[in-house]
């Protein structure tokens, strides 16, 4: 199959700008940091229970999770939250600025835009139209959504339509707002925050761009999680994230499977091994997840980073933020190749190989409360 040269040309970030750190919880909840252990987070994640024929999965699961037990947050030191004045709409518009401006693209030539929003403050549709309205677009706009993975999704979709010729550019924005969706007093927050990317998706360079894809469906992690429709103290109907009882389970053992399968069929796709791959962008929805993606494809983590303990799970946004702080450390140059992973439960995972063009990179986000000395600090290696 022929590749046309189509992929990222601007990438962008923009973060509410509370920054919620472990102390407002010791602070303001000091007995749910007590009993966490009985708690949400806790009984979500936690080691496979030890078997006499314990799977390759679960064993490296738990070698991923045990150092993490002993700290009630799991890893979590800051998250970023939205203030009473942000919303979703306010955090996608100042990423899609952003990434046009990077891009020295105007709104006027942007051929298509495609939206994720998990979760718009409506409970239905979802951003697209209300942020072509505020940014002033005249082209086409729709949602799209896989839960984690809608990033890489949007990606596949804007670079066929691009390669096709049916658009030049295509704009993919993409929030998360997990503050919104669970309470402050259940443990589950520690691990949830809010922030949004976008990029744009254009031609470039002969055999740069996308080059190979690889995407499943998860419907082994149907359940895990799921939204519940309540009634909040002011009578508005809201959404609330729940856990299934056997969360941990699911996540823990179908976690090494998918990574395996979407990354080595990313590579096949491309023609290349995994050898030839510069830099690895995965999914970093706990401390441990970038950890367990190089243990079991055998890589050496320093070809990887890990924001997970400055962001907390920011969901669909996390491969735009690896992607924006691979580049910005330099551990990205122009003609490397790249490889991101994704995984999403009860939807998509997915893996996309790419040969990373001359990307421009929108305004450095604030950098972490703990580690002040510069912004590439919260590049934590696995």
């Amino acid at each position: 199959m022929t590749h046309q040269p189509v992929g990222i040309r601007s990438v962008a970030l923009n973060f509410p700008s509370i920054v919620r750190t472990n102390d407002y919880w010791q602070q303001n909840y000091p007995e749910l940091v007590t009993q966490a252990e009985g708690r949400t987070l806790a009984k979500l994640f936690k080691p496979a229970e030890p078997a006499v024929n314990q799977k390759e999965q679960d064993l490296l699961w738990s070698k991923a999770v045990i150092p993490y037990l002993s700290d009630p947050f799991r890893g979590t030191i800051e998250r970023r939250v939205l203030a009473s004045d942000e919303t979703s709409l306010t955090l996608e518009y100042g990423a899609a600025i952003s990434a046009l401006e990077a891009a020295e693209l105007s709104t006027d030539e942007v051929d298509l835009m495609i939206v994720t929003t998990l979760f718009p403050e409506q409970i239905a549709p979802g951003n697209a139209s209300y942020l072509a309205r505020k940014l002033g677009l005249n082209c086409p706009a729709w949602n799209l959504e896989s839960t984690c993975s809608s990033a890489l999704v949007a990606m596949q979709n804007a670079s066929a339509l691009v390669q096709t010729g049916e658009y030049r550019n295509v704009l993919v924005v993409v929030s998360c707002i997990y503050s919104h969706f669970v309470d402050e007093d259940d443990t589950l927050s520690w691990f949830m925050a809010d922030g949004a990317g976008a990029f744009l998706v254009s031609a470039l360079k002969p055999n740069q761009g996308v080059l190979g894809t690889k995407i499943v469906h998860t419907q082994a992690t149907c359940g895990a999680f799921f939204n519940e429709l309540v009634i909040d103290s002011n009578g508005k109907p809201r959404m609330r994230i729940q856990t299934g009882e056997s969360a941990s389970k699911q996540l823990g053992g179908t976690s090494v499977d998918l990574v395996r399968t979407c990354c080595e069929g990313a590579i096949a796709s491309a023609g290349v091994s995994l050898d030839d791959i510069k830099f690895f962008a995965f999914n970093t929805p706990t401390a441990w997840y970038a950890n367990l993606c190089a243990r079991s494809l055998g890589i050496d983590p320093d070809r990887t980073i890990n924001l997970y303990p400055y962001y907390a799970n920011i969901g669909p946004v996390l491969p735009i933020a690896n992607l924006y702080y691979g580049a910005q450390s330099e551990k990205i140059r122009e003609n490397d190749l790249v490889l991101v992973y994704t995984i999403g439960s009860a939807s998509t995972a997915a893996a996309i190989v790419m040969r990373w063009g001359e990307v421009k990179l929108g305004t450095l986000p604030a950098s972490a409360v703990n580690l002040n000395k510069s912004a590439s600090n919260i590049l934590t290696t696995v």
